[in-house]
């Protein structure tokens, strides 16, 4: 495979992620998160898709980045590798049926997978455009992490085990709030992925040293080409 085709497959992966989770909000009794749609009649297997389809999206934008420019991108594969495994244990371990209290250890270890997922993925999608200049796919990439880090934000505070909830009334609306979070991350994976394979390749530049002439400089600017006698008065009319 090339490595746009490793990026596109990057974002197939995510549509089908979305699609599936889609699915589930649209056919099944509504819930108020989604991972809540495992624990309905028919409604384990779209969010055991969308949860290992999205894994998939974050395997294989970590393999891209692996192999276009593996020492630039080590800190985003980490990133990505956590939030691949993060969702691979929230499809694995099921959350408990209610809201905030967790009561078994299926649910616990749910919880905390989703949280690695939930923040891992918008510091892949600001490290990987760190440093990358003002290009418009990569004021893309930072717009979204930046989304996502805010949803996120907003989200943890509406939750109702969070202390700020009674606060702003979250628990009429922090529901929406995580598929907030859920939709801008995946926004965030298709917009890194574009972002890679829509790139250019470098351009040498004056410090590079293949294009740099280190080598000796002989002759003098007024003089005559090396090898070249010089004829008389030539000095003077150059001076003048």
């Amino acid at each position: 495979m090339t490595l746009k085709q490793i990026f596109w497959s990057t974002v197939l992966l995510t549509v089908a992620s979305a699609g599936a989770l889609a699915y589930a909000q649209v056919a099944l009794p509504s819930q108020v998160l989604l991972s809540d749609y495992a624990l309905v009649s028919g409604g384990l297997l779209p969010v055991l898709v969308g949860m290992l389809a999205l894994a998939g999206a974050c395997l294989s934008l970590a393999y891209g980045l692996a192999a276009s420019d593996p020492a630039r991108t080590a800190a985003t594969r980490v990133l990505l590798l956590a939030g691949a495994a993060g969702l691979m244990m929230s499809a694995i371990f099921p959350t408990d049926p209610g809201t905030s209290q967790v009561g078994s250890l299926s649910g616990e270890i749910h919880r905390w997978s989703a949280a690695v997922v939930f923040t891992s993925l918008p510091v892949a999608g600001w490290t990987l455009a760190r440093g990358r200049g003002g290009a418009p796919r990569w004021n893309a990439v930072r717009a979204m992490a930046m989304a996502s880090g805010v949803s996120l934000a907003v989200y943890l505070a509406a939750h109702p085990a969070s202390f700020t909830s009674p606060l702003i009334g979250g628990a009429a609306y922090y529901g929406l709030l995580e598929r907030a979070v859920v939709l801008a991350e995946m926004g965030l994976l298709v917009a890194m992925a574009l972002a890679v394979a829509t790139g250019r390749p470098a351009v040498r530049t004056a410090h590079d040293p293949a294009s740099t002439d280190t080598g000796p400089i002989t002759g003098s600017l007024t003089g005559p080409p090396p090898g070249h006698p010089e004829r008389p008065g030539e000095q003077e009319r150059l001076a003048a």
